[in-house]
Order: C-alpha cells, then structure tokens, then sequence
C-alpha cells in the first residue's frame, strides 16, 4: 500500500501483485506439514523394523541418550531357564525338592517358575494347593497338602527367619524351606542373548554409560556384566530398590541428557514410568511393562536399542533437511517477490512445492 503512495510513478496493482506473491510464499505450510511428516516418516521407520515408538517426542529423545539401565533377565539374557542342580539339604530327596517346588510355582508366570514347571515334568494336582501368596521380590508362600512351602531368594529366607545355605554358584538360585525348615535349593540358569555383548559395544562407541538393576544375587549379576562390558552392576533390589537407584542415576545426569531404562516384567513396570524414556521387551514382556513403556522392542533383541538411536538421529537429520531447506528457498522468493522478480507460479513453487519435496524427503527414511 505504502510505495504506491511514497514513489512517484509506481502502480497500485503490481503492489498488490508483489503483496499476493509476498503474502503466498511466506505461507508456512512447508514448516508446519515436513516437520511432522519427518517424524512420523521416523516412527514408520522404526516399526519397520519392529521397534514401536508411542510418541515423536520419545523418537527425538532417543538423540540426547547418554545413560541406559536395563534389567537384567528378559532384556539382556534369554529368559528361558533350565535347572542345572538341585541340592537338598534335609531329609528330602531331590525329586520330591522338586515337586514341592513346582507345586509352588504352579501359578506363577515368571520364565524361572516355567523351568521348575518343566523340569518337574508331571501334572499338578490343582486342588492340592489350599493358599498361595506372592510376596513381590521375594518369592511365593503356599501351602500344599498341609505343608507350608516358602519358595524364593536369599531376602524370602531372611524374611521368614530362616538360616539358608550360602552359595557362590553362578546362575540363579531359588531356595526352598519346608514348615519354616530350610530344605535345599535349586540351581537355574539362564544363556545370555547372542547380541547382548554387541549392543554394549555399540553403546560404549557413541559414549553411552551402561548399568543393570538386577533382582539376583550379585555374584550373577555381576558375571554377566564381566563378559558383556556393562560399566555398573546393582543387584539383589526388590522393585522400588529399583526405582531408588534410577533416581540415583536421574540425579546425576544433565539436564540436557535423557536415562533409558530397558526392562520386561511387572516389577519393572515403576522404573520405566519413572525414567526419561521407557523401553520394554514385547516377545516376553508382561502386559504391565509394555503398557507402561514408551518404546516397546517386539522381537526382544537388545539390538534394537542401537537400532531405534539410528532412527532417531536419522529422523533428526532429515527434519533438520526439510527446515533448512524451507527457509532456504522461501527466503531466496521473498527477496525476489519483494523486487518483483518472482511470478506468482514461482510464489506458489515456494509455497507448494516446497511442502511436497519436503515430504517426499521425509519418505527417504522408510527406505534405510
């Protein structure tokens, strides 16, 4: 409206013409559309390759990771146990150990009651069992034909007061005692994920610190973080130990710096809520964790933690692109609508085209 006016000689309709062209290329459709689309373009990615991510903000928070804390079993060992020993230590022979045993665990949904399950081979009589009570991070207390059996880890014997054999065995060990009598234990171990040793490889080369929260014995928890590189164990935590020590790890970092916690059951259920981003196993994780996850691996291989970083920073990079790239080319128009320079189909390339080319950009990703 202005030049018109001020310069003698100038045209009030190429004004309003160099106004329409100023006014359609400053239109901010590119920005507010490629953003977006280049996440969701990530998101796509990264289901693709069987990683679901419930939110961009969690994608684009993978990129600040300096600090991941897994759980232990499920996340960083297979999960599928098998008895390796059974000891006994009163009068009870080693099978009727066992038995008692899987009578204890028939409830139970937890891989290590599955072996006992297994191990026992037989079929449970259901209506032997009159009570069962879980105590969480302990172990289970049931009674079965009359006999009270507590069945579970070093602090479900201290609990009840019982003395306990001590054993420096590597693998998990549940104990057994019998009408408050300690009866043995049963051994049972767990293999350790065939690209466990290479994901913590990988973590340590982008600088990433590595912890476990385990609810083993340290002997266990620390014999698996020996051979795959972990930097720091804490083992024999009862599920809000867990929560305690994240904050310990939450406390500690930048305030630019995100804590991922990996985990898979329902004691972890608290620690992935309370941690920057949560990310759960969803082969053989519970309901609880996966529901309670922000990030759930499908095919459980701690792999893809590396895997879903790489689709983040990618992600980051192309909607970085699609920024630098709009501004570029609306700001180069704008400067020649303003001189009259650019056509309004020149404008409307600015505006327009500018959108689609930054789309088919953020496509680029479902392709790596």
């Amino acid at each position: 409206m202005l030049p018109p006016l001020l310069l003698p000689g100038e045209s009030f309709q190429e004004w309003l013409y160099r106004a329409s062209i100023f006014l359609v290329i400053s239109c901010p459709c590119a920005l507010v559309v490629s953003i977006p689309v280049g996440f969701f373009g990530g998101i796509g990615s990264a289901s693709r390759k069987g990683i679901l991510v419930k939110g961009s903000n969690f994608l684009e928070g993978l990129n600040a990771v300096k600090t991941v804390v897994m759980d232990k079993t499920g996340t960083l060992t297979e999960g599928k146990f098998a008895v390796t020993r059974i000891e006994s230590t009163g009068d009870l022979t080693e099978n009727r150990l066992l038995e008692l045993t899987a009578y204890a665990e028939m409830h139970s949904s937890h891989p290590i009651a599955d072996s006992i399950k297994e191990a026992y081979g037989k079929t449970i009589a259901e209506e032997k069992i009159t009570s069962t009570n879980d105590i969480p991070g302990h172990g289970l207390q049931v009674v079965v034909d009359g006999q009270e059996i507590l069945v579970g880890n070093v602090k479900m014997m201290e609990k009840f007061g019982i003395a306990h054999a001590a054993t420096h065995e590597t693998g998990t060990v549940v104990h057994i005692a019998v009408d408050k009598q300690y009866a043995g234990y049963i051994l049972i171990a767990d293999a350790i994920k065939a690209d466990a040793k290479a994901t913590i490889t990988g973590l340590k080369a982008r600088g990433i610190r590595t912890i476990i929260l385990t609810g083993d014995s340290r002997a266990v928890g620390e014999a698996v973080a020996k051979e795959i590189g972990i930097d720091e164990v804490h083992a024999e935590l009862l599920p809000q130990d867990k929560v305690t020590k994240l904050e310990e790890v939450l406390a500690r970092k930048r305030k630019d710096e995100k804590v991922i916690f990996v985990g898979d059951g329902i004691n972890d259920t608290p620690v992935l809520a309370r941690s920057d981003i949560g990310m759960a196993m969803g082969g053989l994780g519970s309901d609880a964790a996966i529901e309670a996850a922000d990030i759930v691996i499908m095919d459980d291989k701690p792999s893809k933690i590396l895997t879903a970083i790489a689709v983040a920073e990618e992600t980051r990079k192309i909607v970085w692109q699609n920024i630098i790239f709009a501004m570029a080319v609306k700001g180069l128009f704008l400067i020649l609508g303003a001189f009259g320079v650019a056509t309004m189909w020149e404008a409307v390339f600015a505006d327009v085209g500018v959108t689609v080319l930054a789309v088919l950009n953020s496509i680029r990703i479902l392709k790596k």
